[in-house]
């Protein structure tokens, strides 16, 4: 109903009301008998309690409406939005469907697709996954990629004992692969499972415990770098960006949960170990690898503090290897384990129409979280990246980005061929225009990387490489 007819039909209802009020003192005046006129006053009372019974209803219908209208809409995504890079991990959408009784789900994504032409081939791929160039690599090539495209599925309502609720996330993309090496391959890429945890909540305290894979801590979810070409693998990524998805358990917990002004929150994780190899080759899918050799997890740990325009959070983490693998009878040229280290440190600022977002790190045997250009050995790195972006209006946005990865060129010298491939450095810049209208974001992008590496230990070589990009993203 809407607001106009019900004021039609208040205006009848209330000259009814005041009609009805008026006649028992006209019928009072009209009978001198007792007996009826009290008979009638009673049958009128009657209408006046059912007529005031009405108006109550319509005042209950027009507030809800107007509470209705007051609820704001859904917000258009933001330029080169950041949060298709990293999936926030929870969603604001309302559920569109529901599963077993009291739980609620939302589907949510979106579908990406980017025309590329660059002139040399890139790690960790070419297309959408591409960051820098492979050591030594020549040739050109184009095509259009589309793997970025995601979908996920939010749970939400399910109860637990007490004051605990619960939820959960799978979330999937297509850089699992190609179907195939034939004609035909790439236009059949292959899904990827990327995230599947469940949520444990507790609103009352501000304490969630997620249990599931996720993203482990290094990885920075709150100042992720924008593009709609590099979603999956952002700008940056393992070239002064780390951190990785990993089954594991970590609780977050609001520091002064509650108050006003400035928030703190705690963040402790435990993850699998990984590393690459030993006894992979033989059989990857059995966990044959030295990250997972023993009960050696990776414990990190987070404090994230954030006010209305900037966040800021540090990040620590360890974990150790056994290079021996799990078997215990590889042989270790080398050393027999590693221990990885890493500190990091990082942030966004949003003054105005401005936005700058940085990361920096440093540590040692980092491999496995996408550190030292993913060479695997007690190899010493140090990298970060900045980016900065300028909204001209609401809809066109242009961002700047450099990024730099550094191991030491002597560990890496030391572990060549027992898990380093000669990388030493790499850089990347990059510059994007984005322009975004509702569901839809276009835009442009180039990126150019340059790579310092060696063969010889001896001997170093530089090789660059250049991307440009034009894509389109819709969001569901």
């Amino acid at each position: 109903m809407s607001p106009t007819s019900v004021r039609r039909r208040r205006a009848p209802l209330a000259l009814g009301v005041a009609v009805a009020l008026a006649l028992p003192w006209a019928a009072q005046a009209q009978t001198t008998d007792t007996g009826a006129a009290s008979a009638r006053e009673q049958q009128l009372e009657q209408r006046v309690d059912q007529l005031q019974q009405e108006v109550e209803q319509l005042k209950s219908m027009i507030q809800a409406q107007q509470q209705a209208a007051a609820q704001p809409a859904p917000a258009a995504p933001a330029i080169a939005t950041q949060a298709v890079a990293a999936a926030p991990a929870t969603s604001t959408g309302k559920p569109v469907f529901t599963t077993a009784p009291g739980l609620s789900v939302a589907l949510h994504g979106f579908i990406d697709v980017s025309a590329f032409d660059q002139s040399k081939s890139f790690t960790y791929g070419n297309g959408q996954n591409a960051e820098y160039p492979v050591a030594g690599s020549n040739g050109s090539l184009s095509g259009m990629d589309v793997r970025n495209t995601r979908f996920w599925l939010d749970f939400s309502g399910a109860q637990l004992a007490g004051d605990w609720i619960g939820g959960g996330r799978i979330e999937m993309d297509f850089f699992g692969g190609y179907n195939g090496t034939g004609a035909y391959a790439q236009q059949q890429p292959i899904p990827r499972l990327r995230q599947a945890y469940m949520d444990l909540v507790n609103p009352d305290t501000g304490t969630t415990v997620r249990i599931g894979q996720q993203w482990d801590l290094l990885f920075p979810l709150d100042s992720v770098t924008t593009s709609l070409s590099h979603i999956a693998f952002p700008l940056g990524f393992g070239t002064g960006m780390i951190g990785w998805r990993y089954p594991g358990v970590v609780w977050m917990q609001d520091l002064n949960h509650g108050s006003g002004g400035i928030q703190w929150r705690l963040d402790l994780g435990a993850f699998e170990g990984s590393w690459n190899g030993p006894d992979g080759a033989v059989n990857n899918t059995n966990y044959l690898t030295a990250g997972n050799a023993g009960f050696r997890p990776q414990v990190e740990a987070r404090l994230h503090v954030q006010g209305v325009d900037w966040l800021g959070y540090a990040v620590a983490h360890y974990s150790t290897v056994d290079l021996r693998g799990v078997s215990g009878t590889v042989a270790t040229p080398v050393q027999s384990s590693v221990k990885s280290v890493g500190y990091e440190v990082g942030g966004q600022w949003k003054p105005g129409p401005w936005v700058f977002r940085a990361n920096a790190y440093t540590g040692k045997g980092l491999g496995q979280v996408f550190g030292d250009l993913s060479q695997f050995g007690d190899i010493k790195d140090t990298g970060g990246y900045v980016q900065a972006g300028y909204n001209f209006t609401k809809n066109w946005n242009l961002s700047a980005i450099y990024a730099t990865s550094k191991p030491n060129k002597d560990d890496v010298i030391r572990w060549m061929g027992n898990g380093a491939t000669g990388l030493l450095r790499s850089r990347q810049t990059g510059m994007n225009l984005t322009y975004a209208a509702g569901s839809y974001e276009l835009g442009i992008e180039w990126l150019y990387g340059w790579l310092d590496s060696t063969t010889n230990g001896i001997d170093t070589k530089t090789t660059s490489g250049n991307q440009l990009s034009l894509s389109a993203l819709y969001h569901f």
